[in-house]
């Protein structure tokens, strides 16, 4: 009896190791935790609670002050940096341990994340539910993890510098990178993971057709989320709070008040924030046009759901930039804004990922399908 296309890819599917959809779950528990680690990020810094332990100890520094003594001795160390007598001298140590428990937790989330990751990972591997070429990724990233930590320090150390009250927005903007990166490479392989699991969905006629504006909608997305870690650095939200004019105007006056003019693109507040409007605009049409052109060229199963997922949170996000903006940046909005700003990400991402899966099984269709 001849082996049709659909018993053949469901052939392919039941011969895959059980374990990926396990090892699936467990990476995506780990985007989970990036995703609240980067949220606690954003609150932290508009609390400024970044600064307020000034020792970086990567073991011990799990452990938060156990005596009176020992918090007097970390208040006198934040007394020494100038966010404390530029922006709260005189709080006092019950103030001071607000923002330190703040950074605190976000430095052990980090921790937590790292046990997270490398205790599954070596049962995996040890179990070999992992072939040696993902156990050898996944160490990667693990290391990379790792570093992302030192950068985070790198960061927070800029803060202490004469005259700062707060960290280099350059700074700021790699770590977000590093944090950014670290997610799309673990969610992009946790979903190639989950598709070796499940049963391929129909494809469209016209899903190829969509790949190229799928990537630029994922490119587009991350080069605004980029963007706006230089409106966090600059704390350019706090200025030009009115949508959609800038203090009247479409362009602010002060758009190119720097010397050289590139300098203005990182360093001016209104060249940051019109980029980062405009670059939000752009996004918002490419991924509605991405969402039309899918609809209406037959896309379905799991590619309509990820186009639709990704319509609903680009929209949501744009919805919530202005607000936030229009509020002078509260702290409860300011870290919405930027936790949505990951989950835009993701859905970016897995709309790309389900649009070459199908891709892929409409090819794999085609060869065995004869004409």
């Amino acid at each position: 009896m001849p082996l049709d296309a659909t018993s053949a890819i469901a052939v392919q599917h039941t011969t895959r190791p059980h374990q990926s959809r396990a090892v699936a779950a467990w990476l995506f528990v780990i985007c989970a935790m990036l995703l609240v680690m980067v949220s606690l990020g954003g609150a932290t810094r508009l609390t400024g609670s970044g600064l307020s332990i000034m020792e970086w100890k990567p073991l011990m520094g799990a452990l938060p002050p156990l005596s009176d003594a020992e918090w007097q001795r970390l208040y006198r160390l934040y007394q020494e940096i100038p966010q404390y007598s530029l922006v709260n001298q005189g709080f006092g140590l019950a103030g001071f341990k607000q923002i330190f428990w703040l950074e605190w937790a976000h430095r052990l989330w980090g921790r937590l994340i790292g046990l997270a990751f490398l205790g599954p990972l070596v049962w995996f591997a040890w179990h070999r539910a992992i072939d040696r070429r993902l156990a050898g990724r996944l160490g990667v990233l693990f290391l990379l993890g790792g570093l992302q930590g030192a950068i985070g320090w790198f960061m927070v150390a800029s803060g202490f510098a004469a005259d700062s009250t707060a960290v280099s927005p350059y700074r700021l903007v790699v770590h977000l990178v590093m944090a950014l990166t670290l997610y799309a490479a673990i969610l992009w392989t946790a979903l190639t993971l989950w598709q070796e699991g499940t049963a391929p969905s129909p494809t469209g006629p016209r899903v190829r057709g969509l790949r190229g504006l799928m990537a630029a909608t994922a490119s587009a997305v991350a080069l605004t989320i980029v963007a706006g870690g230089f409106v966090a650095g600059l704390r350019a939200g706090l200025a030009y709070n009115s949508f959609p004019l800038m203090d009247g105007s479409w362009v602010p006056a002060d758009i190119a008040q720097l010397r050289p003019l590139l300098r203005n693109v990182t360093e001016n507040v209104a060249t940051v924030q019109f980029d980062h409007r405009v670059l939000a605009t752009l996004t918002a049409l490419l991924a509605s046009a991405t969402v039309v052109v899918g609809l209406r060229g037959g896309a379905t199963g799991r590619l309509r759901t990820a186009l639709l997922l990704l319509g609903f949170a680009v929209l949501g996000q744009y919805a919530l930039g202005i607000a936030t903006l229009l509020w002078v940046v509260p702290v409860a909005l300011g870290t919405a804004h930027q936790a949505m700003a990951v989950l835009v990400l993701t859905a970016a991402l897995v709309a790309l990922h389900a649009g070459r899966s199908q891709a892929a099984v409409a090819s794999h269709v085609k060869i065995l399908v004869p004409h």
